[in-house]
């Protein structure tokens, strides 16, 4: 899968005893890779594939109504033209902007522009891009062969990201053409789990002994077409690949090349672990501005470097299921997935919304006497309810935002929640008072509007404090903090809000 490394220098040269410098994984110059779209740009490039998949579509039609049979249709000139127009079009797109059409397009038509892709290369490249939805659409309908040709293009960690959607047959098959080193690079890749260190980890890196010049270490760099992408660094390791410290790449071009490493490098670094948190190896690189950093095992051996552009993947792919499961849906979903599909992915949630919602429902029902003697009161109940899940949303949204960030400890939690629920009286208090007001001015019933006060204040305290409370003690338990906190805090603002509006109403004004 990867290339061979460059021929490493060992016998001396120009009067050096070798420089001890590698690069793992690298590759030699490849075919220029196509340069990323502006947003605009993807939009106009899938809105002109659409069209050419529309007249494709045409000529089909035309050429089936005069019976033509298949051999036919495909030997027909213009279905063979604009077919090879597609697949131009397709060639002159980054994969990146492939993946972002073919996620925008109906499953036949997606299939359609797949079977143009003709390269291994750029078909692995692609899978590796695509969602992982669209990834097994695009998978099923690929034989063994091509899906060994295509995973045979993949860096190991590559390879590693899109290997449970593989059959297991073609990643055995894939397997067996790896070196020994490159086995251990996947076999290591596939064993963390997706949320920490290892599963970002990046296998090409540059490395070099710190008892060599910087003469040396440029002539050897100079040896390669290209280097391992968000290069920033190279990495100083001893004989046992012990990490000794960093060289930045532009200390190696502004400094005197006659230095030796030892003296120009950085001690100071910092590293990561296979297995720490990727959310804190985000924050890492968000507060310090990094472009790379090594990753170490327990022995301080160098195993691999997390990039940038994998952080922020990470973080996208981090934030987008935060949305989901907000929504209540369990997993990524193609927005053109068998109607069956959605409903599996949809319906469990919504049909516990259903349940709470009825139990809400089922409170209110209980003071249809009181509703009955003040119609009014079915009006405004349903503001209370509002606001308090609207409240609750924002709090909701700030914890699980800060527990992201690792802001909230023990040390501070305490305070937290005493900050919020005093921010929750002083609003429940300011809102209530307007609310009271408005409740008043539409009645005329000055005790209705106390109790539309009071109803206000004690719902937005129960929202500011099930926001605060749920993603915590979720988070408390290692689950996930955003699922399943919009539906609880919504049953929690409806069922509470009712019972208390009209608890108090039946209790003051009737």
């Amino acid at each position: 899968m990867n290339n061979p490394r460059p021929p490493r220098p060992d016998k001396p040269a120009d009067g050096e005893a070798g420089t001890g410098a590698s690069v793992a994984g690298s590759k030699p110059a490849a075919r220029p890779r196509p340069e990323p779209m502006e947003p605009d740009q993807a939009q106009e490039a899938l809105i002109e594939i659409q069209e050419l998949l529309r007249r494709a579509r045409l000529v089909e039609t035309v050429v089936h109504n005069q019976v033509m049979d298949k051999h036919e249709l495909v030997g027909n000139l213009v279905y063979r033209q604009n077919n090879a127009q597609l697949a131009a079009r397709l060639d002159e797109l980054h994969p990146a902007d492939v993946a972002y059409i073919l996620e925008a397009l109906p499953r036949e038509d997606r299939i359609a522009i797949w079977d143009l892709i003709k390269s291994a290369e750029r078909d692995g490249e692609i899978l590796v891009e695509v969602s992982d939805a669209v990834r097994e659409t695009l998978i099923e309908n690929m034989d063994r062969a091509s899906l060994v040709a295509a995973a045979e293009t993949l860096d190991t960690d590559e390879l590693a990201d899109i290997a449970d959607d593989l059959p297991a047959e073609v990643i055995q098959e894939v397997r067996e053409g790896l070196t020994q080193e490159e086995r251990e690079q996947l076999r290591s890749a596939m064993s963390y789990p997706d949320d920490a260190v290892g599963a970002l980890m990046d296998f090409e890196m540059v490395t070099v002994r710190e008892d060599v010049t910087l003469e040396v270490v440029l002539r050897y760099l100079r040896i390669f077409d290209e280097l391992p992408d968000h290069t920033d660094q190279v990495f100083v390791v001893d004989r046992e690949e012990v990490l000794k410290g960093v060289l930045p790449i532009t200390r190696i071009l502004v400094t005197d090349a006659d230095a030796l490493v030892s003296a120009v490098m950085t001690s100071d670094m910092l590293t990561l672990n296979p297995w720490d948190k990727a959310a804190d190896a985000a924050q890492a690189f968000e507060r310090y501005d990094l472009v790379s950093a090594p990753v170490v095992d327990e022995d301080s051996k160098l195993v691999g470097r997390v990039t940038v552009n994998e952080v922020v993947d990470y973080i996208r792919e981090a934030q987008e299921e935060e949305l989901l499961s907000k929504a209540g849906l369990r997993e990524e979903e193609d927005i053109f997935a068998p109607v069956s599909r959605s409903v599996q992915n949809r319906a469990p949630w919504l049909l516990l919304n259903l349940a709470t919602a009825g139990v809400a429902s089922y409170v209110a029902s209980r003071f249809e006497g009181t509703v009955s003697q003040i119609v009014m009161l079915a009006f405004l109940m349903s503001i209370v309810a509002g606001i308090g899940g609207n409240s609750g949303n924002q709090t909701m949204t700030l914890i699980i935002r800060a527990l992201a960030l690792g802001q909230i400890t023990r040390a501070n939690v305490r305070r937290l929640i005493t900050k919020e629920v005093a921010t929750g009286l002083l609003i429940g208090t300011g809102g209530g008072l307007i609310a009271g007001v408005f409740a008043y001015a539409i009645s005329k019933l000055p005790g209705l509007g106390l109790v539309m006060m009071a109803a206000m204040m004690l719902n937005l305290l129960v929202g500011t404090t099930v926001g605060m409370l749920v993603p915590l003690v979720r988070h408390r338990f290692g689950r996930d903090p955003a699922v399943g906190s919009s539906v609880l805090l919504t049953f929690a603002t409806d069922t509470m809000g009712f019972f208390i509006f009209l608890g108090l109403a039946s209790f003051f004004l009737l």
